[in-house]
C-alpha cells in the first residue's frame, strides 16, 4: 500500500529573511485578511494574548513573506512563540532559519 500524501505535508511554506523584516502592528486592533483567516472574525486585538495566537498562527500558516511582513511583529512573534501551535514542518523551518525564537 502506497503511503498516503497529505497537503500539509507538502504545502509550500514561506519564511521571511529577516525578523527585522516583520513590520506589523505590535498593539491595537488588526483585521486579518480573506486569504490569511476566513473564520467568521478577522478583526484581533492585539492585547489579548489569545487574539495574538488565533492571529500569529493564521499568518504562518497561510500567510505568504508579503502577509508575514505587514501583519506580523518581531518582538511579539518572539514573545509569542511558544505558545503557537503550529505544524512541525512551519515550527521547524521558522525555527532553523531564526534560532532565537527558541531562546
Amino acid at each position: 500500500m502506497t503511503p498516503r500524501v497529505l497537503f500539509q505535508d507538502v504545502k509550500p511554506i514561506d519564511v521571511v529573511r529577516s525578523l527585522d523584516d516583520l513590520r506589523g502592528p505590535g498593539s491595537g486592533p488588526l483585521v486579518l485578511p480573506l486569504d490569511v483567516y476566513w473564520g467568521p472574525d478577522p478583526l484581533v486585538d492585539l492585547a489579548s494574548a489569545s487574539d495574538v495566537v488565533k492571529a500569529y498562527q493564521a499568518v504562518l500558516r497561510e500567510g505568504g513573506v508579503r502577509a508575514q511582513e505587514s501583519l506580523l511583529d518581531r518582538d511579539l512573534l518572539i514573545r509569542t512563540w511558544p505558545d503557537l501551535l503550529l505544524p512541525a514542518r512551519i515550527r521547524a523551518r521558522w525555527e532553523t532559519r531564526f534560532p532565537e525564537l527558541t531562546a
